[in-house]
């Protein structure tokens, strides 16, 4: 019995082991065939490793990292950014100024008379209108007085005037136009005066080592009145003249000061000598003068102060400024720079300058723009000096020397 067990359990065995290899060699078919142990040329390539990149079909081979040649930069063209840090062939400093030929100063004031008669010819048409009326009674002289007074002639200059015209009208008669205008001519002309010395003086002397030196001339004036504008075109009217000019810029309260006689030097070929905002005005004007002898100048100019920072006075450094620059040699000139338009205001700053340094000659600048043309009465008077310059615009060749006859035609028109 147990053998007849036994035999039927190895059959059973035996079947499920027949079973499972034929279900197996049914799978085995079905599998594709594995690929063979080398790969053949179309086969896909390989997973990349790190630092690689997949290649496509029929693409060339791809190099590593390292196997990669960089290109290595070009050096730069001529043309480069306009950033770049490369510096040019030459320095990109502003060229200097072209040297300016300033016009020729004889007859400027003619030149420039409509525009001087623009201005002024309230006061000499005013004066023709009223002589020329048919009864001159007290009432039309108080006018006339009036018309001088408001011009700015002065009182006293304005009476004398006054009375002369009153004793040559009754000698006269009969008043024709052109006989009021030759009277007030005449009359004018003796006002201002005719006989006085305007030149300015600037011809080169003996300093007080025995060595020629150039002439000096000290520009003073209060700020605002044109002074150191005043002393660059005074430098072109002395160019024209064909003289060579060192300037000195003493006025080292106004920070601009220094570069404004600057810039007017270099557009004349003139030498600028200039020192710390705020140093001594008298070193400085020294210092000018110094490099005036080293360089045999004609002429040195001395822009001063209109005013300082200090404790001193104006007056006391202005003062200090002339007997300093005298250590050199004597000065030739003191030019009071005065503001037309500021009328008698003017003449008190004309008094205050005159109690320090002697003053030699007058500049009236702004003339164009008032008709305050009697003030060039007033000034002499109250100074005893003659005017010498007077500006007449805003244009580098605009002031002019100083000539009565030429003045009083502008005043009176033709």
């Amino acid at each position: 019995m147990e053998i007849v067990i036994l035999a039927v359990v190895i059959a059973v065995v035996a079947l499920g082991a027949i079973s499972g290899l034929v279900v197996s060699s049914r799978k085995k078919k079905q599998l594709p065939p594995a690929p063979p142990s080398s790969p053949s040329v179309t086969a896909p390539p390989a997973e990349p490793h790190v630092g690689e990149e997949a290649e496509t079909p029929g693409a060339e081979p791809r190099r590593t990292v390292e196997e990669v040649e960089l290109p290595v930069p070009e050096a730069p063209a001529a043309e480069a950014p306009a950033e770049a840090s490369v510096a040019p062939a030459e320095p990109e400093a502003p060229a200097a100024p072209a040297v300016e030929v300033p016009e020729p100063t004889a007859g400027r004031l003619v030149r420039l008379r409509t525009r001087l008669s623009r201005s002024q010819n309230s006061l000499g048409k005013g004066l023709l209108t009223l002589l020329s009326r048919e009864h001159l009674d007290e009432d039309t002289w108080e006018e006339i007085e009036d018309t001088l007074l408001t011009a700015d002639v002065g009182v006293a200059p304005t009476q004398e005037l006054v009375e002369r015209l009153r004793e040559r009208v009754k000698v006269l008669g009969t008043r024709t136009p052109e006989e009021l205008r030759a009277l007030l001519r005449e009359e004018l002309l003796a006002l201002i005066g005719t006989d006085a010395d305007r030149s300015v003086h600037t011809e080169p002397g003996v300093g007080v080592n025995g060595e020629e030196k150039p002439g000096v001339v000290m520009v003073v004036g209060v700020n605002g009145t044109g002074k150191t504008t005043t002393t660059g075109k005074l430098a072109r009217v002395l160019v024209a003249d064909g003289k060579s000019v060192v300037l000195g810029a003493a006025d080292t309260f106004r920070a601009a000061a220094a570069d404004q006689l600057q810039t007017w030097g270099e557009r004349v070929g003139a030498r600028t000598v200039r020192g710390p905002e705020g140093g001594d005005p008298a070193s400085i004007a020294f210092d000018a003068v110094k490099e005036g002898i080293a360089e045999n100048a004609d002429v040195v100019l001395v822009d001063t102060a209109g005013r300082l920072h200090t404790k001193t006075g104006l007056m006391d450094e202005l003062g200090k400024v002339k007997r300093v620059v005298e250590k050199h040699g004597s000065v030739d000139e003191v030019l009071l720079v005065l503001d037309a338009t500021t009328g008698q205001n003017g003449l008190v700053q004309a008094r205050v300058f005159a109690e320090v340094v002697n003053i030699t000659g007058i500049v009236l600048t702004k003339l164009d723009g008032t008709a305050k043309g009697g003030i060039v009465v007033a000034v002499q008077r109250e100074l005893g000096v003659p005017v010498k310059l007077v500006g007449l615009g805003e244009g580098a060749d605009d002031l002019a020397p100083f000539e009565p006859e030429a003045f009083v035609d502008a005043l009176i028109g033709d």
